[in-house]
């Protein structure tokens, strides 16, 4: 994009501010910000003109999970049907690894935090031992996709690289960017955050998908052969990736998605849960739950609405390729966001200033047609680091891994 074409599209959406300090920026620098300016997608922009129009959740009813005397039951049946589908290359698996370790008091991007005590254990170590498990039980790597971020995309590669993948085949790794979306004030002006550089934020868990498709790794995903993609999040040091009786479940089923579930440690815990929304499957957010389903009981006197997501889920490829054909709702969350003030002198606010845009996983799960939940014990895969200390936080995932036997 040439400076010119810039101007033109800037002043379409009342965006020139973007090009303020042009003139006083290095040749590299300009080609740079021109880039950004052409990947914008200003539809988003409307969003903030009717923020209080966004869509209401429809008719909540329950959505039964398959529980774990179920799965028991019939394990060696989903076995054999997953541990088939991962020797014939057809499952692969998606890292969610665009966030950094702030909240830990790291720089450095999450999945390179330490959890170790007596030796180094990194988070992104725990995660590729548990795919290991599956290595080592069908003889079959798995293609990995790891999903990075502007933030930390050179650092995560650089770090993986250098700890030699943590005895994962490097040919099975493909590492791909999260696609970014522009950060903006009340009044849907796009914040500067340097002289030459848009303000953005990645798009939301729910663009892993379409960020793939365009960065061109989709092609990949189908040179291998793979024909369901377990995505999962960087976070939880425990949980089984790409697992047989998940796998297989979710085939016997028919089911378009399987989404791992953990029964809820409490009726208010922080947690979506897995529902039906006018008749489709859907996922209620922790802070969407009125008082009448939090109570709410099943036909067996059981709280109906008792199962929590931990953001793994298996989609079918195919399955996939059609949603993102859908309008994919948009979410408007309001942020503090870095900038330049009209003196070009930079800020970070203390408070919320402005609007970022995502999109959530939680909407692809409602535009599939089915989904399986699938009922995992809490302790053995659920140990998810938010925190340093605290719930859900390094403590907890140490004192978790000690319980499964995992020496740190």
């Amino acid at each position: 994009m040439t400076f010119e074409e810039a101007k033109k599209v800037l002043a379409e959406h009342d965006q020139e501010q973007l090009l303020k300090y042009y003139n006083e920026l290095s040749e590299e620098e300009q080609k740079t910000l021109l880039n950004q300016i052409a990947s914008i997608d200003f539809s988003v922009l409307e969003l903030c003109k009717h923020k209080e129009e966004a869509a209401g959740k429809g008719k909540i009813a329950p959505l039964a999970a398959m529980q774990l005397p179920e799965i028991e039951s019939r394990k060696e049946e989903f076995t054999k049907i997953g541990v088939d589908a991962l020797k014939a290359g057809k499952v692969g698996a998606v890292l969610l690894a665009g966030g950094m370790g702030t909240r830990l008091g790291s720089d450095n991007p999450k999945g390179m935090y330490n959890i170790g005590l007596t030796k180094e254990v990194y988070i992104f170590e725990r995660l590729i031992e548990n795919m290991m498990d599956v290595v080592n039980q069908t003889g079959a790597w798995i293609p990995l996709f790891i999903m990075t971020s502007d933030k930390n995309s050179e650092t995560t590669i650089a770090f993986l690289e250098e700890k030699n993948f943590f005895g994962y085949n490097k040919d099975y790794v493909t590492f791909f960017k999260q696609e970014m979306a522009p950060a903006c004030d009340y009044n849907g002006k796009i914040y500067l955050e340097e002289k030459g550089k848009i303000s953005t934020s990645p798009n939301g868990n729910g663009g892993w998908f379409l960020s793939m498709i365009r960065c061109g790794v989709l092609d990949k995903v189908k040179s291998f052969g793979v024909e369901w993609l377990n995505i999962f999040a960087v976070d939880n040091v425990l949980q089984r990736i790409a697992d047989p009786v998940f796998v297989g479940a979710t085939i016997a089923t028919g089911s378009s998605v399987g989404a791992k579930v953990v029964k809820k440690a409490a009726p208010d815990e922080k947690v979506g849960v897995m529902c039906l929304e006018d008749g489709r499957p859907s996922i209620v957010e922790y802070y969407e739950l009125t008082d009448e389903l939090m109570n709410a009981k099943d036909a067996n006197g059981e709280p109906a609405y008792n199962f929590g997501v931990i953001l793994n889920y298996l989609f079918n490829l195919q399955d996939l390729e059609n949603i993102v054909k859908k309008s994919m709702p948009l979410h408007i969350v309001e942020k503090k966001i870095p900038y330049l003030d009209e003196n070009g002198n930079p800020v970070k606010p203390e408070t919320p200033n402005g609007y970022k845009f995502e999109t959530l996983v939680l909407d692809m799960i409602h535009l599939a047609d089915s989904c399986l939940p699938f009922e995992v014990i809490r302790n053995k895969e659920f140990a998810p680091i938010k925190n340093k200390t605290g719930i859900d936080s390094v403590e907890s995932a140490r004192a978790l891994c000690a319980e499964n036997g995992i020496k740190l």
